[in-house]
């Protein structure tokens, strides 16, 4: 029975692991460590939930659910999940993919304490594929919007400009803006916010060469928004 407790432990650790790895690798907040305690803990309340029911239930007199505690990890993990997710601005969301593989650290990690290993294992390569070869499949052979990535600018422009052109002369440069946001800053000038589309062949730095030699842009700020 102790074998079996460590065995446990011990797969849902590795599990965890491949999935800390991969997003260490891609320089996510959910790292190596983080990954490993989420689900190596998960596997330790899935053991304990279930062998709670026959070292403390009475037949016939006590009911009890072998997955009580269990249940309460899925909700509880959320917490963590949340702290990963970013609001940049008005429509820009990034971390949602970093929350999912802490939501899943954590479902692995039950699977293992509740003795679905081949489950457990099936699931983690499925989600690894998920994550890293399927979307580059899809975008080889899908539409070309697949094969856009979204870009926040942020340019401060001058009072003497006419917004309304950078917008068209940005469009001419096979770039799709998706939204805008403008507001008044020092000295008279314009903060334009933008949130655009472009080819993943397009290198951020080029796009802000080309924003930043428009006319009367006197500042620029551009950043590759990640999941």
């Amino acid at each position: 029975m102790t074998f079996l407790f460590f065995e446990k432990l011990l797969i849902a650790l590795l599990l965890g692991l491949l999935i800390g790895l991969d997003r260490q690798i891609r320089h996510k907040p959910l790292g190596m460590k983080t990954s490993m305690v989420i689900s190596v803990a998960s596997c330790l309340i899935t053991i304990v939930s279930i062998e709670s029911v026959g070292k403390y239930s009475i037949p016939g007199h006590t009911n009890m659910d072998p997955m009580r505690l269990a249940a309460q990890i899925v909700s509880g993990v959320g917490f963590i999940g949340a702290g990963v997710i970013l609001r940049r601005s008005n429509e820009i969301i990034s971390g949602l993919t970093t929350a999912a593989m802490v939501w899943a650290a954590s479902a692995l990690g039950i699977a293992a304490g509740a003795g679905f290993y081949k489950e457990a294992v099936v699931a983690v390569l499925l989600i690894i594929f998920a994550i890293n070869i399927f979307p580059v499949l899809v975008k080889l052979l899908g539409p070309q919007v697949l094969r856009e990535k979204d870009v926040s600018v942020l340019i401060l422009f001058s009072p003497d400009g006419d917004m309304a052109a950078l917008i068209d002369e940005i469009s001419q440069e096979e770039m799709k803006v998706k939204h805008i946001k403008v507001k008044d800053v020092e000295d008279h000038l314009r903060q334009i916010h933008l949130v655009i589309s472009a080819s993943d062949q397009m290198r951020t730095t080029s796009i802000y060469t080309k924003i930043k030699e428009m006319k009367h842009v006197t500042a620029v700020e551009v950043e590759t928004i990640s999941t």
